[in-house]
């Protein structure tokens, strides 16, 4: 039974009443903030202002399946809330501090970290003055299999030396990242998944270069895809996450949970999609009649519909299979979502667009924005191919004799 909890739903009452009170009339003065920087990379005034009175509010690190850190909820009940940020995925959820890649950095280094990482790295973090990116993609090797990555990580008497090119590290151009968690190959002799581990690295570390931003559909996003070289740059073993050798076991621990929080977002972005579908449908006339008379929009409006509940049921079920049974056992379902949900939600925005008219495909709405950004999540966690790959073995794995 996907039903939520008592608690889940007090704070989807209170969240939504957060997204209208603040949230929504933040948006045109984020925009207009933003364009008065003249740089996409900054940390605008009203999202602090945001910050602050979602703190104010209680609403803050609800990710956090820890209760010494957040309210504890589980996926399930999490799950609707992540949906509810995805409605203004540009604030909403860094707002509540439980965005991307953020929350997975916080995760990790709650499991994994040292005393030093909390204090250092996780605390900050938490408190939300501090921004981390995740450096695993490499451009030169097919990152999708993360056993590939080349990055070198040699062993000294005193740690390891860090030699390669990582590019797409998320938050990489975020005016307060100030952390990375680098992944790379320790022991290239060792067994296939055991030759990969995860370092903390500070980002201004000697031999650590931000070379430059990756535009996305032309798209300059605020926190940033870098590219980043590391020329010889000295990690202490004190700053390996669990153990050498444990970095492929960790991305895989990683990725679960993010991969929920992604699929729920976009499961809002579609709802405000539509949302906005319907809207413009319904004051716009060609040929005497309102668009919303017809007959195809009213195919897409409520393909729309039923398309979006599909996805966040099996969303839903994905999350209740991760509370009760654990992330491994979930994994089908995982994959499931990943290649459901943004596909979903491109299939709306492009509706919504073609609803729009010439106007879609400007900055005067957010679609155009929103579809860029949903395709990445086609590729985000790994490919839609990928996804399938698993989920075909273990449907093939069903049936061997």
């Amino acid at each position: 039974m996907l039903d939520t909890t008592e608690r889940s739903r007090d704070y989807q009452e209170r969240l939504t009443t957060f997204m209208d009170e603040f949230v929504y009339p933040a948006e045109p003065v984020y925009a207009a903030q933003m364009a008065a920087a003249g740089s996409p990379h900054v940390q605008p005034q009203i999202l602090e202002d945001l910050k602050a009175e979602a703190r104010r509010q209680g609403l803050w690190n609800l990710f956090h399946p820890h209760p010494e850190w957040g309210p504890g909820l589980t996926n399930l009940e999490y799950a609707p809330l992540a949906e509810i940020t995805g409605r203004s995925p540009d604030l909403a959820p860094e707002a509540i501090n439980c965005n991307a890649p953020d929350t997975g950095n916080m995760e990790v280094l709650t499991l994994y970290g040292t005393d030093e990482h909390k204090e250092k790295y996780l605390r900050p973090l938490l408190e939300g003055t501090m921004a981390s990116a995740f450096a695993m993609t490499e451009p030169d090797v097919a990152s999708s299999d993360a056993t590939n990555v080349e990055m070198r990580m040699e062993r000294t008497d005193d740690g390891y030396v860090l030699n390669g090119r990582k590019w797409f590290a998320s938050n990489g151009m975020h005016p307060n990242c100030r952390v990375l968690i680098v992944m790379g190959k320790t022991d290239p002799s060792a067994p296939k998944h055991r030759q990969q581990s995860m370092l903390v690295v500070p980002i201004d570390a000697p031999g650590v270069s931000v070379v430059r931003n990756l535009p996305v559909y032309g798209y300059h996003d605020r926190e940033g895809h870098a590219e980043i070289t590391f020329e010889n740059v000295h990690v202490p073993f004190a700053d390996v996450l669990k153990g050498e050798g444990e970095g492929f076991a960790i991305s895989q621990a990683r990725l679960g949970p993010g991969r929920i929080h992604h699929c729920m977002r976009a499961i809002g972005v579609a709802e405000r999609a539509l949302e906005l579908m319907v809207r413009r449908a319904a004051s716009r006339v060609t040929f005497g009649q309102p668009l919303a008379e017809r007959a195809n929009i009213q195919d897409w409006i409520a393909e729309a519909r039923i398309e979006i509940d599909q996805a966040r049921l099996l969303t839903l079920h994905a999350a209740d299979m991760m509370d009760r049974h654990g992330n491994k056992v979930a994994k089908n379902q995982i994959a499931e979502i990943k290649v459901v949900a943004p596909t979903m939600a491109l299939k709306v925005l492009d509706r919504a667009v073609q609803v729009h008219g010439a106007a879609g495909v400007t900055e005067d709405f957010p679609l155009a924005r929103l579809w860029a950004h949903m395709r990445t999540l086609r590729l985000a966690d790994g490919p839609d191919e990928v996804h399938k790959r698993s989920i075909a073995r273990n449907e093939m794995r069903k049936h061997q004799s």
